[in-house]
């Protein structure tokens, strides 16, 4: 079965015909939300705002390991994230979907393992490929179908939030490889793997990151807001396509 996680701007699934909503109480607490389950498509799926309905919850506080459980436990094999991102990379631009392949984690402080408690064996995960394959695969798939464009690749920088980053750190950034930086794409990349769910992130890109383009002199919040209405109809159709081939 395939799940959603929305992030900003995606706090519910357009065209999601709601048979039922279930509270998510796992032994990591509850998730940030109750699961929505319903048909897209033609298709069970379950969906998830990470932020919360009234997107309250920032990201360093969003309790990744009860949404990924609850969402395993539910039944979930296929896992799409939605993260918006600020583009890094000179040749991305705003509007633009990015389909990542690769990501560096900046982040500190979360919880980003089911394996530490005192009883719990240490348990090593190979995450050379952070992505899976079959799921970006199908990701390509939808969007060639609906003549979507779809950047193919990217480095996802994942940094803590909730504030946006200084000129200097989106340099650091770049020097480290990275093309778009957002603040969710970890821990639950990792935690997805541990449980054997297939994880990809589609990226909306909403801004360039700061000290780019015409974010050179700050980032201008009505001009995000714009492009993530904009750019999140494209979104909708695409994880639509993507219930559709699942």
């Amino acid at each position: 079965m395939l799940g959603v996680i929305g992030g900003t701007g995606l706090t519910q699934l357009r065209g999601l015909a709601i048979t039922r909503r279930e509270i998510a109480r796992t032994p990591y607490g509850e998730a940030s939300q109750p699961l929505i389950f319903g048909e897209l498509a033609g298709r069970q799926v379950v969906f998830l705002a990470r932020h919360g309905g009234g997107h309250t919850i920032p990201p360093h506080a969003v309790n990744y390991r009860a949404n990924i459980w609850a969402l395993h436990a539910a039944g979930v094999d296929n896992l799409l994230a939605i993260a918006t991102v600020g583009g890094i990379a000179s040749d991305l631009n705003s509007g633009d979907i990015v389909l990542p392949n690769q990501l560096i984690d900046y982040t500190y402080g979360r919880k980003n393992t089911y394996h530490d408690g005192i009883e719990m064996p240490v348990k090593h995960i190979d995450f050379t490929e952070p992505y899976s394959a079959s799921l970006r695969n199908t990701c390509l798939q939808a969007a060639n179908k609906i003549q979507q464009t779809l950047v193919q690749s990217g480095v996802y920088a994942c940094v803590q939030g909730p504030r946006l980053e200084t000129a200097a750190e989106i340099n650091r950034l770049e020097r480290d490889g990275a093309s778009i930086v957002g603040m969710t794409g970890m821990p639950e990349a990792v935690l997805a793997r541990e449980l054997g769910v297939h994880y990809a992130a589609l990226c909306p890109m909403v801004n360039q990151a700061a000290g780019r383009g015409d974010s050179s002199n700050g980032i201008n919040f009505a001009d995000v807001t714009a492009n993530l209405e904009r750019t999140m109809q494209k979104v909708c159709a695409l994880i639509e396509e993507i219930a559709r081939i699942n």
